[in-house]
């Protein structure tokens, strides 16, 4: 029979506590090393670069919202992803120019924005073809070339279409 006074005790790291209490303080290195590659590699940048004049042209952007509603102008935009096309309908009497703007503007990142030229194809009829595929949530706005009117709406990712008034 062995005594136990006559036992060794084993090595700190034949032991399973020592192990059990540093697993807490490596995992928590382990995912703050994992958090800080996350923040590198999905750098979202500034929402606008030029946020503070945007801020400062919100007067010039109701002035024209409210010339579209003098105009009576509104818009319903249908986008078809496998063409790849967004069309415009601005139903009524005023007289529209040839070409307008189409702006896609993703609510957090400038990258994504898209600034497209609408054709007249038909009376109050406009095509434009689409730089990539919307996915997830836009602010679409249409104004003239000269940026005398605007209408603006939202659309939202597998949205069919939207309709535009006077902001």
């Amino acid at each position: 029979m062995s005594n136990p006074e006559n036992i060794l005790p084993q090595p700190w790291h034949r032991e399973p506590w020592p192990w059990i209490l540093m697993a807490g303080p490596a995992l928590v290195i382990v995912a703050g090393f994992v958090t800080l590659w996350l923040a590198i590699a999905s750098d979202d940048g500034l929402v606008a670069e030029d946020y503070y004049k945007r801020g400062l042209a919100i007067n010039q952007t109701l002035h024209r919202g409210q010339a579209a509603r003098e105009l009576g102008l509104s818009a319903t935009v249908a986008f078809d992803e496998l063409a790849g096309t967004a069309t415009v309908k601005l139903p009524g009497s005023a007289t529209l120019p040839d070409v307008l703007s189409l702006r896609l503007v993703h609510p957090t990142r400038a990258v994504a924005d898209q600034t497209l030229a609408l054709h007249r194809t038909g009376p109050g009829v406009y095509v434009a073809s689409l730089i990539a595929p919307l996915g997830g949530r836009r602010v679409v706005l249409i104004e003239d070339m000269a940026r005398q009117w605007q209408l603006a709406g939202e659309a939202a990712a597998g949205q069919a279409g939207v309709n535009l008034l006077p902001q």
